[in-house]
């Protein structure tokens, strides 16, 4: 019985540090237009939450690149209509876009390229995809707050 007790307490004691949330995601983005995750959990306990892209594909930037940006779901189709207008230089994003919670730089093949996502900014009905023209179709995804 004390030995039940002093594995369950020691059990205890790690269990912050085990169950410690991760405040980060590794995403891949490829040449077929496609990341490898369709959805983020992001956990209410992270003050900020960074996104690593990783463009595994070989097609350079002004071709296939890709970025991960962060916004209300509702707000996609817009974000992506001024980021065209906006172009590469500007990573199509249009300058000072409100709507826009965070977003990457646009990576080519073989490059990645990391960013900070403040999670206070978040809450329900938020999404990523990359806005380069013509992805934000195939490359999507949801963000969940979880506990």
């Amino acid at each position: 019985m004390i030995r039940r007790f002093l594995v369950a307490a020691a059990f205890l004691a790690l269990a912050p540090s085990a169950f410690a949330a991760t405040c980060s995601a590794d995403i891949e983005g490829n040449d077929a237009m496609k990341y490898n995750v369709s959805n983020i959990d992001i956990s209410k306990s992270c003050k900020t939450f960074t996104i690593n892209l990783k463009h595994t594909g070989k097609m350079a930037k002004n071709v296939m690149g890709h970025n991960v940006v962060i916004a209300k779901t509702d707000d996609m189709k817009g974000i992506d209509a001024d980021g065209m207008k906006a172009g590469l230089a500007a990573d199509y994003i249009k300058p000072d876009d409100a709507r826009v919670v965070a977003h990457s730089k646009v990576v080519g093949g073989g490059e990645s390229t990391s960013f900070t996502v403040p999670v206070a900014k978040l809450g329900d009905g938020y999404s990523f995809f990359c806005s380069f023209p013509g992805h934000s179709a195939l490359m999507k995804g949801t963000i969940t707050l979880v506990p």
